[in-house]
Formats: C-alpha cells, structure tokens, sequence
C-alpha cells in the first residue's frame, strides 16, 4: 500500500483557518492531506491544492465518506461531489468513516459500493475509519479481491489499542493513528516530557515516533505554523526502547477513549 507514513489532520478545521493551515503545510513539506466530508472543509483544501503549485501526483487525498452517505448510489455521487469540491479527478484513498453498526444502511451495501467508486475510478485505493476486528474481517470478506489500504483508528499513549494492532499486524493491515497527541494531552504528561528532554524533542514529535516507530501513520493537525513544522521532526527521531517501554506504561484503556459517537460507533476490541 502507498498510505504515507506523516500527513496533515484536518479535522475542526474550517474556512480561512483551513486554507492557511494547508497552504503552510504543503510549504513545509507535507504532501499527505486528510479531510472528510464530515469535515466540511474539502472545497476549501481543493482551492490550496490548485492554487498551491505542487504537482497533483506529489501530494496524496484522503477522504471519509459520511454516514448519511452509505446508500449505494449516494456513496457515489458524494464521492463525485468531494472530487468536485477538491478540485480533483480522483482521490488517493477513500474510507469509510465510521461503520454505524446500528445504521439503516448495512455494512455489505457501503463497502460494496466503496469497491464500486474503487473500480470506476474514483479513488485510488480504499479503506475504513473507526472498525474494530471483526468489522476488518467483514470488510474484506465483501471487498474480496480489493485491499483494504488503512484501517484509521484513534491511538495515542493513553488508548493504545492492543487487541486491534496485534489483529493488523497479524493479517497485514495498516493502521494510520488519528488524534496521536491525544488533543494536547501528551504535552503535559511527564513521562512524555522526560522522554523528549532526553532527546532535545518535543512530547509531540516522541508521541508521533512512538506511533510511526509501530508502522502506524500519522496525521497531526496544528493551526500554528511552527507546531506544523516541529511535529515533522518525528520522523527522524528515534526512540529506545526503553522509550517505548515507558510509554507502553501510560496505557489507560477505555477510560482514555475520545472519538466514540454512541450512533456511529462499534463494540470497542
């Protein structure tokens, strides 16, 4: 699969706060962005992109279809609407947001469409966001032959979710780790913050490191320029393992969770 390791979160990102945050980005180096249709911020980074001057084939698109979108015929015409909006003729990857167990609209129904928007040419590669291991099983019972490219989940030091990396490793599906800083959380930690002393880093790049060290990927979203540009410097730091040992620590289960809509969430692993 091609999902890069490091790219830039848009999430809560609206308007001129967005086109700002994306322009700096794709400035500083990243050429992997992340968006949603739930985000409703694609048009927005569809005008950065054209306007921005780096060639389409640099930077990679992610996109999350939404739930009120998971009819067959709804799924693609929503897709064909973000490619609109992006400014784009298709999409690197797009993913389902959330797998809405209790939903109208039943799992077989969107992923098959999913594959469909796969074979017409919509999207590059496919994927789903917030599934535990038994919806990753379902999913590639229905998608067949079409590869599941990520699987992105919440994971930060304080839900590192065991049960689901040890299933992903196990059956070689990839992990890109959302809300990896647990929203600030890790800036104060001091376990965190010993770790990054000893290294002249930031708590922010040793969560990052701790998370791509695992062969997750990463999408870290920041308003501040130079956060954007400090939070790049997790790719070349190197954690020990004791590092990793301590931050293994910090695990607090369930109890850390942030991202768990009660309609649109499934039975956590």
């Amino acid at each position: 699969m091609t999902v890069p390791a490091f790219g830039l979160g848009t999430f809560r990102l609206k308007d001129d706060v967005v086109r700002r945050v994306v322009a700096d980005a794709l400035d500083l180096g990243y050429r992997a962005i992340d968006t949603a249709q739930g985000y409703d911020n694609e048009a927005e980074i569809g005008e950065v992109l054209q306007a921005s001057g780096v060639p389409r084939a640099e930077v990679y698109v992610t996109t999350k279809i939404k739930p009120a979108n998971y009819r067959r015929q709804a799924l693609l015409d929503s897709l064909r609407q973000s490619l609109d909006k992006l400014r784009l003729e298709q999409v690197d990857l797009t993913l389902i947001h959330w797998p809405v167990p209790n939903g109208e609209v039943q799992a077989e129904e969107y992923l098959a469409a999913l594959a469909e928007a796969h074979e017409l040419g919509l999207t590059r590669e496919i994927g789903v966001s917030n599934f535990n291991i038994a919806g990753l099983r379902q999913a590639r019972a229905v998608l067949g032959g079409v590869p599941l490219a990520t699987n992105q989940v919440e994971i930060h030091p304080y839900l590192q979710n065991r049960k689901l990396v040890d299933f992903a490793r196990q059956e070689g599906i990839h992990l890109t780790s959302y809300m990896t800083l647990a929203v600030g959380k890790v800036m104060n930690d001091e376990v965190m913050q010993a770790i990054a002393r000893a290294h002249g880093a930031t708590p922010a790049q040793v969560a990052l490191a701790w998370a791509l060290r695992q062969g997750h990927s990463v999408i870290p979203s920041s308003t501040k320029r130079e956060n954007l540009a400090s939070n790049l410097g997790a790719q070349t730091l190197q954690l020990t393992d004791e590092d990793m040992a301590q931050i293994e620590g910090l695990e607090q289960g369930e109890a850390a969770r942030i991202a768990s809509p009660e309609s649109a969430r499934p039975q956590w692993d």
